[in-house]
């Protein structure tokens, strides 16, 4: 079974939504995101799981990318 998840960072928790199943979480970082998403899946699926059928997420992740480098004039 594959469970995908839109992430996204709403400025103050890293947020994921489950895309086709009523699943969400959230984290105050990105790793905690990840184990709480795991955990979520876990609790959701139980019974998928303990009747032996494997699960994949995949994660849309959506952030912003600011300027790196600044041009100072001398």
């Amino acid at each position: 079974m594959l469970i995908k998840f839109d992430i996204y960072h709403d400025g103050d928790w890293w947020c994921a939504r489950g895309m086709g199943v009523d699943i969400f979480t959230q984290g105050k970082t990105l790793d905690e995101l990840m184990k709480n998403i795991n955990d979520a899946v876990e609790l959701h699926f139980e019974e998928n799981i303990e009747a032996g059928e494997e699960i994949t997420v995949v994660s849309l992740t959506e952030f912003q990318v600011g300027s790196v480098a600044k041009i100072s004039g001398c």
